[in-house]
């Protein structure tokens, strides 16, 4: 608990506001000198917004049973969620759309996604495959971005973050594999400011002889209780110009 308190940044005087309870008593929790409820550790694992996967761990640690299911996103009580995750990828197109999960492993896409794996070698599309690995290696589309420098740092920082927030080693171990990545001929140093006229940090992506350029937005579900639920997000990518529109119409 101590230690997803600090992840947050979160004193056990505002922990202990938040909650509802006594900043001593948060002490004790922390110290072991006192035990906690499966409802306190319920309520401290809501304000601290701790994963639910995470959340199971803090229960368990506290004697409790896991309380949040993981289901696989083939099982049958998860026809609902694949139901929705289908109708939005197949409503998406022809522009690609895909879903990850916290890993950022692969876990569905529609066929205009296909275009991301386009000559990418086949250690990378050997399951899971990584959509950040498959981002941002030189021989997938790393070598095909036109504004890496740009789209390297926002990635990367994505990334680091997300590590830092979940706690996640994996995550921190794939942020510095992907940091690690050269790419010859390219000054990674060289990172273009945003311009009066920008709004995002568009995808620029070499296909043949045109560039396609993109934005994307993530979605995630409501409320979840199921942690392979919370932890799926969906990624839909947009053109940013009519060219690029047209090329995938």
């Amino acid at each position: 608990m101590r230690s997803w308190r600090q992840r947050r940044r979160v004193s056990q005087l505002d922990l202990a506001i938040e909650a509802d309870v006594s900043s001593r008593h948060v002490s004790f929790l922390e110290t072991g000198r006192a035990r906690p409820s499966r409802e306190m550790v319920m309520r401290l694992a809501e304000e601290l917004e701790v994963p639910l996967r995470h959340r199971n761990r803090l229960l368990v640690a506290a004697g409790f049973a896991p309380v949040f299911p993981e289901r696989e996103v083939r099982a049958p009580e998860m026809e609902s969620v694949r139901l929705a995750l289908d109708k939005i990828l197949a409503g998406h197109e022809p522009y690609p759309a895909l879903v990850v999960d916290a890993n950022w492993d692969l876990v569905a896409a529609n066929a205009a996604a296909a275009m991301f794996m386009a000559g990418a070698p086949a250690e990378l599309l050997t399951e899971p495959v990584n959509v950040m690995r498959l981002s941002l290696h030189p021989d997938a589309m790393g070598g095909r971005l036109v504004n890496l420098p740009e789209v390297r740092a926002h990635l990367l920082h994505q990334l680091r973050r997300q590590a830092e927030m979940s706690g996640s080693g994996r995550l921190a171990e794939l942020h510095d594999e992907l940091a690690a990545y050269t790419y010859p001929g390219v000054d990674l140093n060289v990172v273009r400011a945003p311009g009066p006229a920008d709004i995002l940090i568009p995808l620029r992506i070499r296909d043949g002889d045109r560039v396609l350029s993109m934005f994307t937005t993530i979605a995630t579900f409501g409320t979840p209780v199921d942690v392979t639920v919370s932890e799926l997000a969906i990624e839909t990518f947009w053109p940013n110009d009519e060219e690029t529109a047209a090329a995938f119409r």
